[in-house]
């Protein structure tokens, strides 16, 4: 099958195009730049705000099949130019699921955590009302709208606290840090789901099979704290020169509001008896492994 990614480039990107070639699968990766020091097959530019450029790729490629994980990301960013965020993750998306709807390609769309408020103290479903308190997560709550209402074949995937081995996340950050400092503070009253990467890729390449479109929930099982996943980051990968601190979300210099918890169930996967994703520790110890 051919399959067209956005986003190729990034963290995600890297990892779900190069399994996707391993299943057999011709990839288009499509991106806006490329971060220094990667070594990136062959890929195309793509600004997905521009609805022209859009129509373009994919007609000529004529895909079978798109993941769009182009995205803008840096949620502090987002919250300062909240335009910028609604033109890259609402336009920009509102551009891709026009053309996919239209010529009837099945789409996924990689969303957040970040659609909820995080005011529940149960992990969110599917069915869960969304509200975010963030411009970051209101912009990708309007990509969602625009895939939902142009594309019939369509799943909208939600990860949260996503980490891999081509880009800048939290485990990779604390073990950088740990080789210059000995103590770190870090915050304990935000819960999550930490989800690698390429656990997240396997599950989109299982859906380009499925007929079962929908919203998905997609992390690695079992929540944690910012301050045990760093924590268990350090166990894992036999870090001991670095102590790290407890300190609350209301201390951290940020412009963003962030969830409080924002752990996600895979409740579709559940219903559909495919919910086999590995605990989030295990998956971090993969990550490690790799590094």
């Amino acid at each position: 099958m051919k399959v067209l990614v956005t986003g190729s480039n990034g963290m995600l990107g890297i990892d779900l195009c190069a399994l996707l070639e391993l299943e057999g699968h011709t990839v288009i990766r499509t991106d806006l730049n490329i971060r220094e020091g990667l070594a990136i097959p062959q890929w195309l530019p793509l600004d997905i705000t521009d609805t022209d450029a859009v129509t373009a790729i994919i007609d000529t490629h004529k895909p079978d099949f798109v993941v769009h994980g182009a995205a803008a990301t840096d949620v502090d960013g987002c919250e300062r130019n909240p335009d910028m965020a609604y033109r890259v993750n609402g336009l920009g998306t509102w551009n891709i699921a026009a053309v996919c709807g239209a010529r009837d390609i099945p789409l996924v769309y990689i969303s957040t955590d970040f659609v909820f408020d995080g005011t529940k103290t149960v992990p969110y479903t599917e069915f869960d009302k969304t509200n975010p308190i963030s411009h970051y997560g209101g912009s990708k709550l309007a990509g969602e709208k625009f895939v939902s209402e142009l594309c019939h074949k369509r799943f909208i995937v939600r990860t949260a606290w996503l980490y891999g081995i081509n880009g800048n996340s939290f485990p990779a950050k604390i073990l950088e840090l740990a080789k210059t400092r000995t103590e770190l503070s870090v915050v304990t009253d935000e819960i999550g789901s930490p989800t690698h990467t390429l656990d997240l890729a396997r599950t989109i390449i299982l859906m380009i099979d499925s007929p079962l479109y929908g919203t998905y929930h997609v992390v690695n099982a079992g929540q944690c704290s910012r301050y045990e996943l760093a924590k268990i980051t350090l166990e894992l990968a036999g870090v001991k020169s670095m102590k790290i601190n407890t300190m609350c979300a209301s201390q951290y210099s940020s412009p963003t509001k962030r969830p409080a918890y924002s752990v996600l169930r895979r409740y579709m996967l559940e219903l559909q008896n495919r919910d086999n994703l590995p605990t989030w520790q295990a998956a971090l110890q993969e990550f490690i492994n790799l590094r």
